[in-house]
């Protein structure tokens, strides 16, 4: 049973958007997806009646729910308000962490962390191989990390191995903001 009309628009519009927004050539996503690219090159023409296993394949390589992949297109700029920015409290709310990716892009973390004087964060080990990068915009940022301080001055960004046990420290005697980046090590790449 062929695609609606709407379903296969959706889905041509997604899936090359998707697939441009990861820099991805249509033979390199069949090869990620394990999917012939004429596959890809009809899903993309709007032509294409895929399987509901293409769909998995398709939706896994790209990162996203097969939902999304039939949704109505997203208009491509996301304004999230000030006020709506989601932030999580720690450290018995002496720590403020705002998520500053509106959409969730699978291991990719984006914050924004407020530390006050003298408080203490413990960070999250994240997977294996994840790299983070820590960029202090106000005040100063200590991380503990493999047994070693590593002291994080405004303009300084810090990369470490984010799988390691680590943590955060304010010990001056203003807020300290930082922007925190975590990227698995297939965005990373070998060599970061």
């Amino acid at each position: 049973m062929p695609m609606s009309t709407d379903a296969a628009a959706n889905l041509s519009l997604n899936v090359l958007a998707l697939r441009r927004g990861r820099n991805l050539s249509q033979a390199r996503l069949a090869v990620l997806a394990g999917i012939p690219r004429s596959t890809i090159a009809h899903i993309e023409s709007g032509a294409g009646n895929p399987s509901l296993a293409n769909l998995a394949r398709l939706s896994a390589a790209l990162g996203v729910g097969i939902e999304e992949l039939l949704a109505r297109p997203r208009n491509a700029c996301v304004l999230v308000p000030a006020a709506q920015v989601p932030v999580r409290l720690r450290a018995s709310g002496r720590v403020q962490v705002a998520d500053l990716l509106p959409e969730r892009v699978r291991g990719l973390e984006i914050t924004r962390v407020c530390i006050e004087p003298q408080a203490t964060m413990r960070g999250t080990a994240h997977v294996f191989g994840t790299k983070e990068y820590l960029h202090t915009i106000e005040g100063e940022v200590s991380v503990l990390v493999a047994g070693e301080v590593f002291v994080v001055s405004v303009g300084d960004v810090f990369a470490f191995p984010g799988d390691q046990a680590h943590s955060y420290v304010n010990r001056g005697s203003i807020n300290a903001v930082a922007l925190s980046v975590v990227v698995p090590v297939s965005m990373a790449g070998p060599e970061a």
